[in-house]
């Protein structure tokens, strides 16, 4: 099978279940959206080293999950609101994030001034991907018929996203920077 298929050099993409639409539609727009906050976290990921932080096994068995559900948001996405989905996000899934935001949360200083992205590349990378995420949340929120859990873990994953990357630049000992306020 070749990679390239010539079937959308006319602006058009297909679905899933082959409903072809244009390129700008916004439910395209939404799940591509997702595929690219999922390449943010994954670039992210990849800074981190096992010397330099210790619960690296934990975090790449959360970011495995967290990228695996994030595909299956972006496959509810794609498939037109008519069919069946094949990959559902579950209500299980946005609990594994509120149970991770809690545990990392929990280690971490409280917030008594807004923070500036930044940090570690890991870090600030989880940042990136943070906003990334949040495009994609106004995205999906503009379609019809979208399962509200999806929009519950994508505004979920933005909050874990917070938190990781602050948890990421403590355990590197990289110090948050904060808003200087005038």
């Amino acid at each position: 099978m070749k990679i390239y298929t010539k079937t959308g050099d006319k602006g058009t993409t297909s679905l899933v279940y082959g409903t072809r639409i244009a390129k700008n539609d916004m439910r395209v727009e939404a799940y591509g959206t997702c595929d690219e906050a999922n390449s943010a976290i994954g670039q992210a990921i990849s800074f981190l080293k096992k010397e330099d932080f210790p619960e690296k096994m934990e975090a790449e068995e959360v970011f495995h999950k967290v990228q695996t559900a994030l595909f299956h948001v972006g496959a509810e996405l794609s498939t037109p609101g008519n069919k069946e989905v094949k990959w559902k996000i579950k209500q299980e899934d946005i609990e594994e994030l509120e149970h991770t935001i809690d545990k990392w949360d929990s280690a971490l200083p409280p917030l008594n001034n807004f923070i500036l992205p930044g940090g570690h590349p890991a870090g600030a990378g989880l940042h990136f991907a943070r906003t990334v995420v949040r495009r994609a949340e106004r995205c999906a929120v503009s379609l019809e018929d979208v399962n509200p859990l999806v929009l519950s873990y994508l505004n979920r994953l933005s909050d874990f996203l917070f938190v990781a990357a602050r948890f990421v630049n403590m355990r590197l000992n990289e110090n948050e920077k904060t808003l200087h306020q005038s």
